[in-house]
């Protein structure tokens, strides 16, 4: 079962709760990194990034220390809390919902993470992905041949989900076997 929250698969809440699992940052410094390391992933503002910590401070995942600096003025030290750490070890280890957007930015930024924080899991979470979306394409067959043959267009559309998810299959098997052979490094 999928993870179902109202910001999982909207914002990259979960990039910064990883980054701070590290250790402490400030929040230039994980808008930088979030840019750098994920630019083709997520596209964000230092706005945005600053309203998602805010937000991430609200609900207790992470809090802020007032750093002072001399003739500077003072900046926030963002802290993952337990119940942070709690919420994205939950997040890491859940198999991302069956959609190529989902796969193409949640998914992507999972295996980040588990790579550098539980690498032995990585190729488990790759199965467990593998097998998310053969169920949703399983669903989307079923849903396919109850379809009346007069619409057209509703076959179509789902005829190119089947197929784009299809393709997920093959990406998942490269990476599985990529990961296995360290082949990015």
């Amino acid at each position: 079962m999928s993870i179902e929250t109202k910001h999982s698969r909207l914002s990259p809440e979960y990039v910064l709760l990883g980054f701070l699992c590290h250790q402490p940052g400030h929040g230039y410094d994980l808008h930088k990194r979030l840019a750098d390391e994920f630019g083709y992933i997520w596209h964000v503002s230092q706005s945005q990034t600053y309203s998602i910590l805010k937000r991430l401070e609200a609900q207790e995942y992470i809090e802020a220390t007032i750093v002072q600096q001399a003739k500077l003025p003072a900046r926030q030290l963002f802290s993952l809390t337990e119940i942070g750490l709690d919420h994205f070890n939950t997040w890491l280890e859940a198999p991302t919902p069956c959609s190529v957007h989902a796969i193409r930015v949640e998914f992507i930024t999972r295996l980040y993470f588990i790579q550098q924080y539980q690498p032995d899991l990585i190729q488990e979470i790759i199965r467990r992905q593998t097998d998310e979306v053969l169920k949703g394409i399983q669903q989307l067959e079923k849903t396919q041949s109850r379809v009346p043959g007069d619409q057209t267009f509703n076959h179509l559309a789902l005829d190119l989900r089947i197929k784009l998810l299809s393709s997920m299959i093959t990406w998942l098997d490269e990476c599985r076997i990529k990961l296995a052979s360290n082949l990015f490094s």
